[in-house]
């Protein structure tokens, strides 16, 4: 299979518009192994990357970072995994391996790491990602998929939902209830509520309008809904949070959830705008909080996060559609409206 020859979805200008393109993947080494691509989850990110807004494209460019896939060729030197396993690719598809974030079990943050799309791979090739019908990947990066969780559900757990857990996994066994607060409520924040609120911590979720109040309650079991523009809420809540997971992939002001922070509160910001935050230095100050960020997560994390779910038996929501509305479902992602996640039916597509 060195070399075959695929059919992806690629953007081949800012524009960001996908359509079919054929291409080779790169040769197999002893350490690989090749994937026919199941699903792929869609996310925020890789509409922000194919327009070049927070990384210079490498057009041709096929998206793509929550990918399942069966294992269908091994290299010579794999030895865990087997023909026909079902594993999951993040984010990454290679680090060095000898620096400290690498040995430290935090290869998200190699300085040498390799992004699974839009990266330069060890050939010097760009690396394209899951909205394809197969990858080569290095077995280091690949994460059983548990016989318990469907496919499609795992898919969106690869990004969004690793995002969510890997900050969160500080939290975990806390010896009293926590005052978690979820703000934005799309495709990471919809996995934080539901990955905090089986930690056992109080959950409010935080939006700026009241539309999603009933589906954060109802559908998502939160135990509480703030409105970031309601005065009288602001006011009440208030001091009242021990952490705050900041999921808004857009600029949005942050003096008002910093004063929702107990004394030695976290502001953990996991989303990506692409233009920059402001905050009022006094804020932290007085009250010794903390802004911190956290990028996707570890392949620890990830395989952790995906036994958890396993074995918590939670269902995220997700909406699986075929390749042929990709671009449609990045024209409703922009408007919110996809409750949360779209999950690519790749093997189900015709791509050509």
């Amino acid at each position: 299979m060195a070399g075959r020859r695929v059919i992806g979805w690629a953007a081949r200008d800012p524009s960001g518009h996908l359509s079919p393109y054929s291409f080779n993947l790169r040769q197999t080494r002893a350490e690989d192994v090749v994937l026919k691509v199941l699903y792929c989850g869609v996310d925020h990110t890789d509409l922000h990357i194919i327009r070049s807004e927070i990384a210079s494209a490498s057009y041709p460019l096929v998206p793509g970072h929550e990918v399942v896939g069966e294992i269908v060729e091994l290299g010579a030197e794999v030895k865990n995994f087997k023909v026909g396993d079902i594993v999951g690719v993040g984010g990454l598809v290679w680090s060095c391996g000898d620096c400290f974030c690498c040995k430290s079990n935090m290869e998200q943050y190699c300085n040498q790491r390799i992004f699974t799309y839009n990266g330069v791979d060890l050939d010097g090739r760009t690396t394209q990602g899951g909205y394809s019908s197969a990858m080569v990947v290095h077995k280091n990066f690949l994460v059983r998929i548990p016989d318990k969780l469907s496919p499609e559900q795992a898919a969106a757990l690869l990004c969004a939902g690793v995002t969510a857990y890997s900050p969160l996994r500080q939290f975990s066994g806390c010896n009293e209830p926590l005052k978690a607060g979820i703000l934005g409520l799309g495709g990471v924040g919809h996995m934080g509520v539901l990955i905090a609120k089986a930690m056992g911590h109080h959950v409010t979720v935080i939006s700026s309008s009241d539309k999603k109040r009933e589906e954060a309650l109802k559908h998502l079991g939160a135990d509480a809904f703030l409105v970031s523009s309601d005065v009288e809420e602001v006011e009440k809540a208030t001091n009242s949070l021990d952490y705050i997971l900041d999921t808004v992939p857009v600029v949005h002001p942050l003096e008002t959830y910093l004063s929702f922070l107990k004394p030695n509160g976290k502001l953990i910001i996991v989303g990506a705008p692409p233009n920059p935050l402001q905050f009022i230095a006094s804020q932290i100050i007085t009250g010794k909080k903390t802004i911190s960020g956290s990028f996707i997560g570890s392949i620890e994390d990830t395989q952790e996060l995906l036994d958890f779910w396993a074995k918590k038996g939670l269902t995220s929501m997700i909406e699986v559609v075929k390749m042929d509305y990709v671009n449609k479902a990045f024209e409703r992602m922009e408007r919110n409206d996809v409750r949360y996640r779209f999950v690519l039916d790749v093997a189900g597509s015709n791509l050509e």
